[in-house]
């Protein structure tokens, strides 16, 4: 029972109100910086989980987890289809073809990419169908040459529903008239967006138009989009179905095409991570002066205890215990406002524009205009180990010069 005496000694001195205001003052500061600082950090990568989420649903939505290119098309592709739309961990296989082209109507010009799909499979492997805004995907045929615009991409051409668009490819014709660019009258049916640079830079067109488009034979595609059941195993996925399916193929994944974006996502997320950290070392830095201070107050509770027959390591536990409890329940305190401010940020923050009637993201420079959250509760884990560390190593020096007061020279002069 006596080994628990230093803990229960530890707590007492953490919950007794002290006659020395400072020392309440520093120790209150510690334990709201611990609040703070385990607070902000959750709330953060929180927004920060919120972005990747909302990248990696919108724009790896559009952008295809893989694709299998054919040297130079894919000859049988409907047959290819099913053989890659059998292997384990694929959900959608869809035929594409793509060119680089030159939009000009009327009142503009802009580059683009421009997509050939097939719009019955292509919400296999793209999200393009969920986020039209006018038009629809299903008025894409290949008798009427129609085509789907960004709404971005759509803006600059000045172009509405039913405007004609014409496709400039970068190839010549020759003739005896000369040699003039090869291009294509397209009728403007739909118009999507899905934010960034995506609404700015795509284009849809039926597979069959895309074809006649780049004069390619009748039923033949120059790749297959695939998607899979978990994005990141695309990369090594993509290869073995290389070699399960015939021909000399070429192949192509999402991270050579969009992977240093979400690299510099979770840099920034690691680099903010660490700054924030900070914040907690500060705090801690608090609870070492808070302890220091404490045990240069209770010197003679310190020697009355050495003299009744605790050891100095007691001791140190008596110091380190408080510390900790201090720390702890600044931690917890922090984690319940990040765990809450992390679930209702996004409200709060769209609540708060209403009212000042600002908007802090442009959905025109930001993809998205709404700030998005996603609490991750493997971070959130992180973050407590780190501060309870943190706390530990903060109450070590305290508690090690309270194990070195002597009682004969603090009892001096009691």
């Amino acid at each position: 029972m006596f080994n628990f005496l230093p803990v229960r000694i530890g707590l007492r001195y953490a919950r007794a109100k002290r006659n020395n205001h400072f020392i309440s003052f520093i120790s209150f500061s510690s334990i709201a910086g611990l609040a703070l600082g385990v607070a902000v950090l959750i709330v953060v990568l929180s927004v920060m989980n919120g972005f990747d989420r909302e990248l990696r649903q919108r724009i790896l939505g559009m952008v295809p987890h893989a694709t299998l290119w054919g040297s130079p098309n894919l000859l049988n592709w409907q047959a290819d289809a099913q053989l890659v739309e059998a292997l384990p961990g694929v959900l959608g296989v869809a035929p594409h073809t793509q060119a680089q082209v030159m939009f000009q109507s009327k009142k503009g010009v802009q580059g683009a990419l421009l997509n050939g799909i097939d719009p019955e499979l292509e919400a296999k492997v793209s999200i393009i169908d969920e986020h039209m805004v006018k038009g629809s995907l299903q008025a894409l045929n290949d008798q009427s040459f129609g085509i789907i615009l960004g709404e971005q991409l759509a803006k600059i051409l000045r172009v509405k529903l039913g405007d004609k668009v014409t496709a400039i490819l970068p190839e010549a014709n020759v003739s005896i008239a000369g040699i003039t660019p090869r291009l294509k009258r397209f009728t403007l049916v739909g118009i999507f967006k899905v934010g960034a640079e995506l609404d700015s830079s795509l284009a849809y067109i039926h597979v069959n138009d895309a074809a006649k488009l780049k004069r390619l034979p009748k039923g033949q595609v120059e790749a297959l989009r695939i998607s899979f059941d978990n994005l990141f195993k695309a990369p090594t996925a993509i290869w073995e179905i290389a070699r399960a399916v015939p021909g000399q193929n070429r192949v192509s994944d999402w991270t050579k095409t969009h992977g240093n974006l979400f690299q510099a996502i979770q840099m920034e997320k690691t680099m903010i991570a660490l700054l924030l950290l900070l914040i907690i070392a500060v705090a801690a830095f608090n609870i070492v002066s808070t302890l220091v201070m404490v045990v240069t107050d209770k010197q003679t509770d310190i020697a009355i205890l050495r003299t009744m027959g605790l050891t100095s390591g007691q001791v140190m536990c008596v110091f380190i215990v408080q510390g900790v409890f201090i720390g702890a329940f600044g931690s917890i305190l922090g984690l319940i406002l990040g765990v809450l401010g992390a679930l209702n940020v996004s409200a709060v923050i769209s609540w708060f524009e209403k009212v000042m009637n600002i908007q802090f993201l442009n959905a025109d420079v930001y993809f998205i205009s709404y700030l998005p959250s996603e609490l991750n509760w493997q971070d959130v884990k992180l973050i407590m180990i780190s501060a309870f560390i943190m706390t530990v190593l903060a109450t070590i020096y305290p508690a090690w010069r309270a194990s070195k007061v002597q009682p004969a020279e603090a009892l001096r002069y009691e």
